[in-house]
């Protein structure tokens, strides 16, 4: 398994200097250098100093993921952000996703706002041990025998939910996400989706090849909802 996939966490104290002008450039050409999940939705992801929210993290820098509303709009927002999550953990980094922070001021780009993500010098510890990870075991998210999913139970999720459920077999793993609550279910919806992108992010650096589809026929699951199929 990838070494940073195994080590990374979420960094919540941060040393509050800003990042000098050539680390931030570098920051900038791994944003471009991203692959998104779907290449035909419109996205931006732009650096700022400050955000506002609730659970706001204190952080010298943060990333604002903005993207038009499109059927995996959510998914591959999450996809794109892991991988600017395991860039920061792999360059010596501290970075923490933040589900209800948003930007204090309008960006360039006009796209709604989507997720936020804080970056800088850890104040803390960056790295832990596999035995530190507070996870469901494999049979609890899954079935079927895939060495690449055990990479997922590694993923981060909204409030460590961990909501999806992975079906392997025959060279396929069909991707489930949990049915939100019916009360809360926009904002569990969002965060879902934006979890199931992560997970489909460290199954993609753990493959050789990756493809992922919507297939038309499926098999439906109860309590939850059909995202896709990698193949």
């Amino acid at each position: 398994m990838n070494e940073i996939i195994r080590k990374r966490k979420s960094i919540r104290k941060y040393d509050l200097t800003a990042l000098d002008d050539a680390a931030l450039e570098n920051v900038r050409a791994q944003i471009k250098a991203t692959i998104p999940l779907y290449p035909d939705i419109r996205y931006s992801v732009e650096i700022v100093d400050k955000v506002r929210g609730m659970a706001s993290v204190s952080a010298p820098h943060y990333l604002i993921f903005r993207s038009e509303e499109k059927d995996g709009a959510y998914e591959n927002i999450g996809f794109i952000g892991q991988q600017m999550d395991l860039f920061f953990s792999g360059s010596e980094l501290g970075s923490c996703w933040l589900g209800l922070a948003k930007p204090e001021e309008k960006g360039a780009s006009a796209l709604p706002h989507v997720i936020s993500m804080a970056f800088g010098i850890p104040a803390e510890p960056l790295h832990r041990s596999a035995s530190e990870f507070k996870r469901k075991s494999l049979d609890a998210i899954s079935e079927g025998d895939d060495e690449r999913l055990d990479a997922v139970r590694f993923a981060p999720s909204s409030m460590n939910s961990q909501n999806w459920y992975f079906v392997a077999g025959s060279g396929k793993i069909i991707c489930y996400r949990t049915s939100p609550p019916p009360l809360l279910g926009f904002m569990f919806n969002k965060l879902g989706c934006i979890d199931m992108g992560i997970a489909l992010c460290h199954i993609a650096v753990e493959s050789d090849n990756f493809t992922f589809i919507k297939e038309a026929d499926a098999p439906s699951r109860k309590g939850c909802i059909y995202t896709g199929t990698v193949i």
